[in-house]
C-alpha cells in the first residue's frame, strides 16, 4: 500500500472518532443553543474586538431590570480585564428614547453611577414615569449637575447619536424584552430562556468562557 493510501486510510479511521468526540462535547455542554440562549443569525459588531463584550439591554422603567441591576453590577465587577461590560438602553417608544438620552447624558457628564441608580429608583420606587426632559432634569440637578449643562448635553450631537446607535443595536440583537444580555454580539439570552436572572449570569459566564477559548485558539 502506498504512503498516500495509508494516509487516507488513517484519516478514514480518525474522522468517526473526531465526530464522536465533538458530539460528546456538545452533549456534555451545560447550556444549549436554542434552549438556554439564542445564536444571532448575523453577529453584531462590538465596540472593542480585542475584548469580550457583554451588553445588558435594559430600561429604567422595567421592574425586572431594577431587581437585576445590583446582581449584574456585582457580576460585572468580578470579570477579568478581557471582558467589556456595557449597558445598552432599550428603545421602543418616544418616552424610552428620553430615558436612553438620560443614560448617555449621565455617561457624558461622568455622573452615571449616582444618576443611573436615581433614575431607577424614581421610576420603580416613586412611580415617576419621567415622560419629559424637565422631569429628568430634576434628577440630574438633585445630583449636583448644573441645569444649563444638562440641557446642552441632553440635546448634544453625541448623546443623540449614541441613542440612535442603541436603537439600531437592539434591532440587530432581536431583543424580545428587558433585561436581556448579548455576549460578544453573537449570543442573546434572557431570564426566561436561562431559567431566572441568576441563571442568566451563569449562562453568560459559560458563553464568555466559550468566546475566550475561541480567541485563544485563533
Amino acid at each position: 500500500m502506498t504512503y498516500r493510501l495509508k494516509h487516507l486510510a488513517m484519516l478514514c479511521l480518525l474522522l468517526p472518532l473526531a465526530f464522536n468526540v465533538g458530539t460528546a462535547a456538545a452533549k456534555d455542554a451545560p447550556y444549549k443553543a436554542g434552549s438556554h440562549y439564542a445564536v444571532l443569525e448575523t453577529p453584531v459588531r462590538t465596540s472593542d474586538p480585542k475584548r469580550i463584550e457583554v451588553a445588558e439591554v435594559f430600561w429604567y422603567g422595567c421592574s425586572h431590570c431594577f431587581s437585576f441591576e445590583p446582581m449584574v453590577s456585582a457580576w460585572a465587577k468580578q470579570q477579568s480585564d478581557d471582558v467589556n461590560f456595557v449597558h445598552s438602553p432599550a428603545i421602543w417608544h418616544k418616552t424610552m428614547e428620553l430615558h436612553a438620552r438620560a443614560y448617555y447624558t449621565a455617561k457624558a457628564l461622568k455622573v452615571l453611577d449616582p444618576v443611573h441608580l436615581a433614575i431607577f429608583e424614581a421610576m420603580n420606587l416613586k412611580k415617576d414615569k419621567l415622560t419629559s426632559k424637565e422631569a429628568i432634569a430634576k434628577i440630574f440637578v438633585a445630583q449636583g449637575v448644573d441645569l444649563d449643562k444638562f440641557n446642552k448635553t441632553f440635546d448634544s450631537f453625541g448623546v443623540v447619536s449614541a441613542t440612535k446607535q442603541a436603537d439600531a443595536r437592539q434591532r440587530s440583537y432581536g431583543v424580545k424584552g428587558t433585561p436581556e444580555m448579548v455576549v460578544n454580539g453573537k449570543y442573546r439570552l434572557s431570564a426566561k430562556m436561562a431559567g431566572g436572572q441568576g441563571q442568566m449570569l451563569k449562562v453568560a459566564d459559560y458563553l464568555v468562557t466559550l468566546e475566550r477559548e475561541g480567541m485563544t485558539t485563533k
